[in-house]
Order: C-alpha cells, then sequence, then structure tokens
C-alpha cells in the first residue's frame, strides 16, 4: 500500500494525514475483496525498515496502529473480516504486542475474507526467523517444513500481488511466498486507489497464463 506520504504532500497536509487515509482505503478494499469473493488478502502496512523513519512518523504511524487495533479492528470484523498479522512484533512494545493478540481473537459471525496485516514484516527477516527455529528444534529444512515455519504458514501463497505508488520492486514483501506470484504495479497513490481499478487489475489477471514454472 504504497504512496501515503507522496498523497499527503500532494495535498499540502502533514505525513500522517496521508497514514490515515491510506486506512481508510484499506476499510473499502476489505469490501471490494469480500464482493469480489476473495478468502485471504494480505495488505504491507509497516516494514522491518519503516523502524527507520523519523522517530516523530513513527509514533504517528503507532497512534494511528493503536486507534486501529482498538477501535476499527472492530468495524471490520463487522463487515465480516477476520484480522491476522503477520511480523516480527518483537519490535513492539508490550501494551502493542497484547493489542495485536486481542484483535485477533476478534471472530466474524460470518467470516467473507481473512485479512492478514504485515506489521514490522519483512520477507529476509521472516526467512531468518525461519531458518533459526528449524535450526533450534534441529528440523530438516525442506521446502515443505521451511514453508510450514513461516509468518504465513496457515495462508495460501498470494496468486497476485498489486503495488501502488508506481514503485515496480517488491521492497521486501512477501520473498518465499510470491515466488510464482503475478505483479502488477500501478502509478496510483495508495489513498487514490479505486475499486475501478482494483477490478480491472483482476479482470487482466483472470487473462493471464500461470504454469508457475512449468
Amino acid at each position: 500500500m504504497d504512496g501515503n506520504r507522496r498523497f499527503a504532500k500532494k495535498n499540502g497536509k502533514p505525513a500522517w494525514s496521508g497514514h490515515k487515509e491510506g486506512f481508510n482505503k484499506l476499510e473499502e478494499l476489505v469490501e471490494w475483496v469480500a464482493e469480489a469473493e476473495i478468502k485471504n488478502v494480505i495488505v504491507y502496512a509497516f516494514s522491518t525498515e519503516n523502524w527507520s523513519r523519523s522517530e516523530k512518523e513513527v509514533s504517528e504511524i503507532m497512534n494511528l496502529l493503536t486507534v486501529g487495533l482498538t477501535k476499527k479492528i472492530s468495524e471490520l470484523t463487522e463487515k465480516g473480516a477476520r484480522v491476522s498479522f503477520i511480523g516480527n512484533r518483537s519490535h513492539f512494545n508490550k501494551a502493542t504486542q497484547r493489542l495485536i493478540g486481542e484483535a485477533e481473537k476478534n471472530k466474524p459471525k460470518k467470516e467473507k475474507v481473512h485479512l492478514v496485516i504485515a506489521l514490522s514484516y519483512g520477507g529476509r527477516d521472516e526467512l531468518v526467523r525461519a531458518a533459526q527455529e528449524l535450526t533450534r528444534n534441529k528440523k530438516t529444512i525442506t521446502e515443505d517444513s521451511f514453508s510450514k515455519t513461516l509468518d504465513t504458514k496457515n495462508i495460501p501463497d498470494p496468486d497476485l500481488i498489486i503495488r501502488t505508488g508506481g514503485e515496480m520492486r517488491l521492497s521486501n514483501f512477501l520473498l518465499w511466498q510470491g515466488a510464482y506470484s503475478e505483479l502488477f504495479f500501478t502509478k496510483t497513490l495508495w489513498p487514490d486507489f479505486s475499486k475501478k481499478e482494483f477490478l480491472g487489475i483482476l479482470d487482466e489477471f483472470s487473462k493471464r497464463e500461470r504454469r508457475n514454472g512449468k
């Protein structure tokens, strides 16, 4: 979900307002995904590299995260979304870790979509943590055992990955899981991303021939 800060700058607003608009767009995306009967969606909300941003911006993002974990998650649950998180939670303070755990306990009456939010997530960090766990438990490392040790062990690999904001790279997102994902890049900034463009990408995806390396 790239482009929040540029969206804010374009509109003459502070960076935190761009992140707020980005979170509002996430709520819309959940509705689009549910309508399209897509069962799983993973969103890249905060990377391991994002911790290196200015202390002020990180603090603002953490404040928005607290609001999201206390209020917005309940609203998403009411709309039929089950929410879970991937990433290195050890980077968060105890209070935020507790809120993440509590948010994952919320279950919708009728699940329409599983929303997975990547927080303090980095593909390389995930691979290192998986390798360390397998080594620590003295397990044989195979593709299967590795996959079952990743943060996404209970989530299907993505069929497609969409990146907004104009950059044409994965930027440490789902490096293992995205090996055969179809990739879509759009110059649209995340807060400007529309349902029309989303559906257009789904239509284009349906026309692609997927060989998975065969």
